[in-house]
This record gives structure tokens, C-alpha cells and sequence, in this order.
């Protein structure tokens, strides 16, 4: 036993080296395995690189470094163009530090930096054109024929682009929240330029809340043809989910329902109750008409096709607990009844 143990933990640790599997885990989590020591040091070499290319700069105007004076503009414009670059992405890391500081909601700041990144490249990108071309006229006339060439080759890409600007406005989901989109149900990792990432739950080979152990990606384009639902809503975040369990006609149907009732309010009755309060706040701030919304958890009785009695309890929860609170409330509801055969008969 001793040494499968060993054996698992060394297999562990072999896949965690494999640097496929560190670039996965880097995706799927944005980037959240870079630590402070790491960015500090990452800022500390783009300083020494600016202070670095300053000190040629002045180097070379002086012709102190001896070259030819026909590459000096040259030499010039890529010293500065570095320079540029530099003061960029100590910026990026600036912003970035002072967001992890100021702003506590995670998918907020997830979004900022990416907002930052997405500029930074731009910025960066305008200084390689005006480093390559020195007259704007003719770079802004090819980079304007280029686009259009761009644009028609690459027009699901774009699409995906501003479906994440959409992403980022609207906000219909953000970093964290269970949502459905199309077929795919899952946990959103990542919110890229492009595409998104999701931790899928319940997929082909399981029925209930569970992760599946699969990634699912999908283009941001997909948020403008498909519906999507949200089960983390910021402004309430539950779902109402049913248990259902069988009864025979000769049970005693109030004892039943009592009991049930009485164990499920003990179960997530306060709670649920604040819920739907909460729930009614929310309806009656907008044009629904007022629904008649149960605070506690309900029982439902209804026939069934093979001659049993189908017994429902609704009530409010978590969508990322529903699992969980299925599991407990089925197993305190059977225990409690199955002491009582002689009211309550289950089939066999």
C-alpha cells in the first residue's frame, strides 16, 4: 500500500513538471500561478532595460559609440522605440499591482487586465509601425488596405473580439459564474479575447451538479446567436430544485407531507426564507406582476403513471450546493419516513 502511494505521488508530480500541463493550467486559470516575487522581478528588468537603452541613446547622439552616421536615425528610432516599450510594460505592471490592491471583486480585476493587456499591445504595436515606416501617410493607407483584407479573411476572429468587448459591457457572464450556453454547462476559468473557457458540470456521463473533469471552449461569437443562462446572478444568485421520491396509495399522504415538510425547513428553511424575500425585493422593482412565491420549502403530490403517488419537494438553493443538499436532504427524508412503515409503504 506504501508503495502505490509513493507511486501516485510520484506519477503527481511527473505530470505537474510536464510543461503542457503547466502551460493548461496557465490558461484555464488566467495567469493567476504568477506571484508577486515574480512581477516584481519581471518590473525590475524592463527598468533596467529602459535605463539601459536611455544610456545608448545619448551614447550614440554623441557618437561616443562609434558607428556610421547613416545608421544612426536607425539606431535611433529603435532605441527610443524600446524605450517606448519599456515605459509601456511598467505601466502594465503598475496598473496591475494597483488593482490586485484596490479592487477586491476578482472577475472586476480579471477584466481590467485584460483591458490593460489588450492596450498595451496596441500601443505597442502603433510604436513597431512608426519604427518600420517612416512615412505615416503610406503606413496609414497600407495598414487601412490591410484591415479590409484582414477583416474579410478573418471575420469570424473579429466577431469573437467584439463578442468579448460585448462580454465586457453587458456582462452576461463573468469569471466564476455557472453558466449554460448552447449544450455546454459548466463553471467560467477564463474569459479571453477570443474565446472562453468553462469547467464543465454534469456533461454525457453524469446526471447531477458534478464536474465532469473536461474544459469546454466555445468563440466568444457565441454569445450573439445562443442563449445564455446565468445561475450566478449577482443580484440573486439561486435556483429553485426539486427532489422526488414515490409513495403507494395506502400512505398515510398528510404524515407524509409533514414530515417532509419539516425536514426539508429545518434543512434550508431560514435560509430560503431571506431568499425569497429577497427574491420579492427584486420583482418589485420592475414591471412583473407580483407571483406568488412560497418562502418555505413545498410539498407536491401528484399521481403517477405506474400506479405510485410522486411526492415533490421544491425549494431555493445554491446552484454550486444543489448537489450536495439533495444528497443530504434525500438521505434525513428517507431515514425519518422509512422509520414509520406503517404510514409511509415505498415500492419495492
Amino acid at each position: 500500500m506504501k508503495n502505490q502511494d509513493q507511486a501516485e505521488a510520484q506519477e503527481i508530480k511527473e505530470i505537474l513538471q510536464n510543461k503542457k500541463v503547466q502551460e493548461a493550467v496557465k490558461q484555464s486559470s488566467g495567469g493567476k500561478q504568477e506571484n508577486e516575487k515574480e512581477r516584481s522581478s519581471a518590473l525590475g528588468v524592463t527598468a533596467i532595460i529602459f535605463l539601459l537603452c536611455c544610456s545608448l541613446y545619448i551614447l550614440v547622439q554623441y557618437q561616443i559609440i562609434p558607428i556610421p552616421l547613416t545608421y544612426v536615425p536607425l539606431a535611433q528610432r529603435i532605441l527610443m522605440a524600446l524605450m517606448f516599450i519599456a515605459i509601456i510594460l511598467v505601466i502594465n505592471r503598475l496598473l496591475k499591482k494597483i488593482l490586485n490592491r484596490r479592487i477586491e471583486d476578482k472577475s472586476t480585476v480579471y477584466n481590467l487586465k485584460n483591458i490593460i493587456n489588450l492596450f498595451s499591445i496596441i500601443f505597442i504595436f502603433i510604436i513597431a509601425l512608426s519604427l518600420l515606416f517612416a512615412n505615416w501617410y503610406a503606413t496609414v493607407v497600407s495598414f487601412g488596405v490591410g484591415s479590409l483584407i484582414l477583416g474579410l479573411a478573418l471575420q469570424n476572429t473579429f466577431t469573437s473580439f467584439f463578442g468579448w468587448i460585448y462580454l465586457l459591457i453587458r456582462k452576461p457572464y463573468e469569471v466564476g459564474d455557472r453558466i449554460k450556453i448552447g449544450s455546454a454547462y459548466g463553471d467560467v476559468i477564463r474569459v479571453g479575447y477570443l474565446d472562453t473557457t468553462l469547467w464543465e458540470f454534469r456533461g454525457d456521463y453524469l446526471s447531477g451538479d458534478h464536474p465532469s473533469g473536461r474544459i469546454i471552449k466555445f468563440t466568444n461569437s457565441k454569445v450573439f446567436s445562443e442563449y445564455i443562462y446565468n445561475y450566478s446572478w449577482p443580484l440573486f444568485p439561486f435556483i429553485w430544485n426539486e427532489l422526488k421520491l414515490y409513495i403507494s396509495y395506502d400512505s398515510d399522504l398528510l404524515f407524509t407531507t409533514n414530515t417532509i415538510k419539516k425536514i426539508a425547513e429545518e434543512e434550508i428553511g431560514e435560509a430560503m426564507t431571506r431568499r425569497v424575500k429577497r427574491y420579492k425585493k427584486i420583482l418589485a422593482d420592475t414591471l412583473v406582476e407580483q407571483l406568488e412565491v412560497r418562502e418555505r420549502p413545498s410539498v407536491i403530490l401528484k399521481a403517477h403513471e405506474n400506479s405510485w403517488i410522486e411526492v415533490t419537494v421544491r425549494y431555493l438553493v445554491n446552484p454550486k450546493t444543489s448537489g450536495k443538499v439533495k444528497t443530504r436532504l434525500f438521505g434525513n427524508i428517507l431515514k425519518e419516513l422509512k422509520e414509520h412503515p406503517e404510514k409511509v409503504r415505498f415500492p419495492n
